[in-house]
């Protein structure tokens, strides 16, 4: 399996500190968000928030906890937050005691290009649930039209030491938009405070 250096690195990043305090073992996922109701982004959420779920994992940062649109609902209102609004009054701690966890991760869907060129725009947020802190957050557009975002990538067998896509050639790449999801969303995430 060919070995590719982590190759595009995502540059709108913020870090509160260069690595995660030993308090946040538990994150709560919610659900992936989209501030406009266009049928790409609703489309998109519904397909990716899987592909996000399971990169997330692959960090091995901290335990992932997902929160369902319904039991964030009934906990503030909204079935989705973007992380970009005023979080409702209490949000840490409602979700705090809904999951049992130390930090929520806001994650919002802005751009979703199922078509060559594939682009995947992602705007996320780590959040500590017991100060309201912002530990990480990071706004990226990867866009397979720029040039050098598939030149480097393809072929996608590995990318850094944690993210294997068996069986992934450049034609894939190219035209599943899930496995370039995956691409992106490992780019993202591969941001993340250390451990």
């Amino acid at each position: 399996m060919a070995r590719l250096e982590p190759c595009y690195k995502p540059e709108n990043v913020f870090l509160y500190a260069p690595a995660l305090s030993p308090e946040i073992k538990r994150v709560a996922v919610l659900p992936l968000a989209c501030e406009d109701q266009r049928p790409d982004l609703a489309d998109g959420c519904a397909t990716l928030q899987s592909v996000l779920q399971i990169e997330l994992q692959r960090t091995r940062k901290f335990e992932v906890v997902s929160v369902s649109p319904e039991s964030l609902r009934d906990c503030t209102g909204s079935l989705a937050l973007t992380g970009c609004e005023i979080l409702p009054r209490n949000f840490c701690d409602s979700v705090r005691e809904l999951c049992g966890c130390d930090a929520v991760l806001l994650s919002q869907l802005t751009v979703f290009r199922p078509y060559e060129p594939l682009a995947i725009g992602l705007r996320m947020k780590l959040v500590n649930a017991r100060t309201g802190q912002t530990l990480w957050a990071v706004d990226e557009l990867v866009d397979a039209g720029d040039c050098g975002v598939l030149k480097r990538a393809s072929p996608l067998q590995e990318l850094g030491n944690w993210l294997a896509v068996p069986g992934c050639d450049e034609w894939e790449l190219r035209n599943s938009p899930r496995k370039f999801a995956q691409y992106a969303a490992a780019q993202v995430l591969g941001t993340l405070p250390k451990r």
